[in-house]
């Protein structure tokens, strides 16, 4: 009976442990879901301000619902761990940006003049996209998310939902993409059909891109390699297209 008993505590605990975690889970995505639609389609401020709000809210939720610094990745053992997969990662990718750079045909799907001013470039590059894109977003999706994720399903599994999640988190912010983007929009054109193509590739490619930052963080077990792999595609996104722009005017 002592066998049994100890057997029917353990399934209960761990069932009551799987609704916490699923609850979790559920809150983070609809806390996503709400701060992608005020960020997007209310005010220029809101843009700027919400997703780093709620990301530090997801933090502070999920430390309250039970993740600890290592379900986030944020231990220092696990930064100091993962700082040669970030430092890997960064040279990983401005390698192929600049390889792209250099080949002419690539550079058309750089040009846009978002960032025709290099000083706009260097200040997006290592103020704004760490700050209100990168850091906020890795913290959501790869630390909070994540963490929850794999309290409920097993690793593969959690992985690819939140890179599918990180995927459709991009939808809102892919409208227009072919108009602002002169080698997409050469190519899909700037009509209905080029617009609906632009975000679901805006999609596919995001979900990918998850798929490689979950990736990262689980083989790392750090926190830090998603982020530095995140920053290194944005930011050097942003000044290879100031520098496409200057070459080609």
């Amino acid at each position: 009976m002592s066998d049994l008993g100890a057997r029917i505590s353990t399934a209960l605990r761990v069932f009551a442990e799987h609704r916490r975690g699923l609850a979790l889970v559920i809150a983070v995505v609809a806390t996503l879901v709400a701060a992608n639609l005020l960020a997007h389609f209310t005010s220029s401020l809101a843009a700027v301000i919400v997703v780093p709000i709620a990301a530090a809210l997801l933090l502070i939720g999920g430390a309250l619902a039970g993740l600890n610094w290592y379900d986030l990745g944020l231990t220092p053992r696990q930064l100091r761990v993962g700082a040669p997969w970030a430092a890997a990662a960064i040279a990983i990718v401005a390698v192929i940006v600049g390889v792209a750079v250099a080949i002419p045909w690539f550079r058309q799907f750089f040009v846009t003049d978002r960032y025709s001013s290099p000083a706009d470039a260097l200040f997006a590059a290592f103020v704004t996209i760490p700050l209100v894109t990168v850091l906020p977003e890795e913290i959501a999706f790869r630390g909070v998310l994540q963490g929850a994720m794999l309290k409920v399903f097993p690793r593969t599994i959690g992985i690819v939902i939140g890179a599918a999640l990180f995927g459709l988190w991009h939808i809102a912010s892919s409208f227009g993409l072919t108009g602002g983007n002169e080698g997409l929009s050469g190519i899909l054109g700037t009509g209905t059909f080029g617009q609906i193509a632009g975000i679901v590739g805006a999609v596919v490619s995001t979900t990918l891109a998850g798929l490689v930052f979950g990736w990262l963080r689980y083989r790392s077990s750090s926190l830090l390699a998603p982020i530095a792999a995140h920053w290194a595609l944005n930011a050097t996104g942003a000044l290879a297209a100031a520098a496409v722009f200057h070459l080609s005017t």
